[in-house]
């Protein structure tokens, strides 16, 4: 493709390619499930701000909690603890649940809202172990709920677009992935649950950061990861419970191809992504930490393309609340958050065993 018609081709993306229901559609009311500082300053925002969802119901362990957040939001209809949510209180007041508490807690606020029939979108990893983590698959099938994995970056425009420029082979075959996701968890208080493997899992930088790029690297090749290598190390004191205060993995994926990453919790902010292909590179850069950097090179023309920054939290809000109101399923279905659970703890796994580990895949 000369740089002409590359140039042309990046024009005609749609931001919302995904998109079907019309814009007066819904709402999809939410239950906020878990308060922490994410679902109020992120995720509530967002919703607020969207095209298909509002936010009816508030959850959280503490009852005066849950019920400052419900006064101050004109939409919310009730304020709820956990034994509320799971008794089925004010199940008639919302659509779907949005769960974003530490890891080990998704699995039973989970079952519970596939109990009471409502649609889930659970934050990512989701959940601390491929084994509960096999079980949610077993409850959103059980209950024929429709559930997906909240990876923002599935609607972040320039991981869509670079997602398109790999099909059309504008880079040629895919041969290698660089990837990092890194920042310091310590400036943010000394009470970390990411640093409990009680409730964050396996460790804290491949669960927590890690998997943004194993997973953004699957959306883009479309392709899975078949085995891993790691090597990881945790000297600091405060990372004394968990095994990776700084990692670095190979994942390989399905033809051959192999993503080479580093996570951090205790590093410098930094992230990126960067595909080598047999013709060209796509670099986004930054690539996830709420916004994104986009450049291509292909045919010797490098081209910075300018993405609109979108906020991610309501992308994946209204691509969720889309496809209730389109009733088809989202790309992102606990099956799909089930292989890099399987990956992640492959990861681990070689780390400790000095080998390569085999991710099992089942289609």
């Amino acid at each position: 493709m000369d740089p002409d018609g590359l140039q042309s081709y990046l024009d005609s993306f749609s931001n919302r390619d995904w998109q079907q229901s019309d814009d007066g559609a819904g709402p999809i009311r939410f239950a906020m499930v878990g308060l922490g500082w994410w679902t109020r300053d992120k995720a509530m925002p967002a919703v607020d701000n969207s095209t298909f969802c509002e936010t009816t119901v508030v959850v959280s362990g503490s009852k005066e909690k849950a019920e400052d957040v419900a006064a101050g939001t004109e939409t919310v209809e009730a304020g709820l603890t956990y034994e509320e949510f799971h008794d089925g209180a004010a199940v008639e007041a919302y659509d779907a649940v949005y769960v974003c508490t530490p890891n080990a807690r998704h699995l039973e606020l989970v079952e519970s809202a596939a109990e009471h029939g409502k649609a889930v979108l659970c934050e990512k990893p989701m959940e601390a172990t491929k084994e509960r983590a096999e079980r949610m698959v077993e409850t959103c099938s059980d209950e024929d709920v429709t559930a997906m994995i909240a990876y923002r970056m599935h609607t972040e425009p320039a991981a869509r677009r670079a997602r398109e420029l790999v099909r059309e082979g504008v880079i040629g075959e895919p041969i290698h992935v660089h990837a990092d996701m890194s920042q310091d968890i310590l400036g943010w208080g000394p009470d970390q649950w990411r640093l409990d493997p009680d409730l964050a899992g396996y460790g804290t930088s491949v669960m927590d950061l890690g998997i943004y790029s194993i997973n953004t690297t699957r959306f883009v090749l479309d392709r899975d990861p078949v085995a891993a290598q790691s090597m990881m190390h945790s000297d600091h004191e405060h990372f004394s419970d968990v095994p990776d205060e700084v990692a670095a993995f190979t994942v390989a994926l399905e033809d051959e191809i192999y993503a080479t990453c580093t996570a951090s919790q205790h590093a410098h902010i930094n992230s990126h992504l960067r595909i080598v292909g047999s013709d060209g590179v796509i670099t986004i850069e930054p690539a996830f930490h709420t916004a994104s950097g986009f450049e291509v090179t292909s045919a010797g023309t490098t081209i910075e393309v300018d993405t609109e920054q979108v906020d991610q939290m309501e992308e994946e809000f209204d691509y969720f609340a889309d496809c209730l109101l389109d009733g088809r399923e989202p790309h992102a279905t606990p099956e799909h958050g089930l292989v890099d659970m399987r990956t992640i703890a492959a990861i681990h796994e070689a780390s400790e065993a000095g080998e390569t580990i085999e991710i099992e895949l089942e289609r």
